[in-house]
């Protein structure tokens, strides 16, 4: 009889601690998904704000098609990659569009008129703030799947997020010459 309760009580503290463990990991794995929900949220504010700067740009730049092309495809890759969840894919895309935006706001400095378009500088303004925004959510994020990624390979969390297949989550990375906010007010007078 006393071993029955014994054991009764130690199943009871090893259900209660797997229980307490399993909830730490739904917690973090939570705090993952709203940081990139959270990400997710400016980066929609920003693609919509792109097709604005882009027709803004055209009617100025008449020989920057490419330039304005590369923008466009860019926002339609991380379009892509976003919907899909898919972190690694955003990374890549995002890189190819800063990249690309860099390049346009450099090229617009050959054009005075658009330099001084009020939408123009409006819009610069407002991606320049969304790029700095992206990136102070991103460093949030990347706090979280950290968090995450530490649990489920630490003892005995380990145990229980392989039982319930708790997966690894993705860093959002971008290349050394992406972490810096598109510097823009050399390009217009700033």
């Amino acid at each position: 009889m006393i071993a029955l309760v014994i054991g009764t009580f130690i199943l009871v503290v090893i259900l209660g601690y797997a229980t307490v463990i399993y909830n730490g990991l739904v917690r973090v794995r939570n705090e993952v998904k709203l940081a990139w929900c959270n990400i997710d949220v400016l980066l929609v504010q920003r693609h919509d704000e792109l097709p604005k700067l882009i027709e803004v740009c055209k009617g100025y730049m008449h020989h920057e098609r490419d330039t304005l092309e590369s923008v466009a495809r860019a926002r339609t890759n991380v379009e892509g990659a976003r919907s899909a969840g898919n972190i690694p894919r955003v990374s890549v895309a995002e890189d190819a569009l800063r990249s690309g935006l860099s390049s346009l706001f450099a090229v617009a400095e050959r054009y005075p008129d658009l330099k001084a378009n009020d939408l123009f500088r409006n819009l610069q303004t407002r991606i320049s703030a969304l790029e700095t925004a992206i990136a102070d959510r991103r460093e949030i994020y990347n706090d979280a799947v950290n968090a995450q990624n530490v649990r489920l390979e630490t003892f005995p969390d380990m145990l229980i997020a392989r039982l319930f297949h708790f997966p690894p989550a993705a860093m959002l990375k971008f290349t050394a010459s992406e972490t810096s906010d598109v510097d823009l007010k050399p390009a217009f007078g700033g």
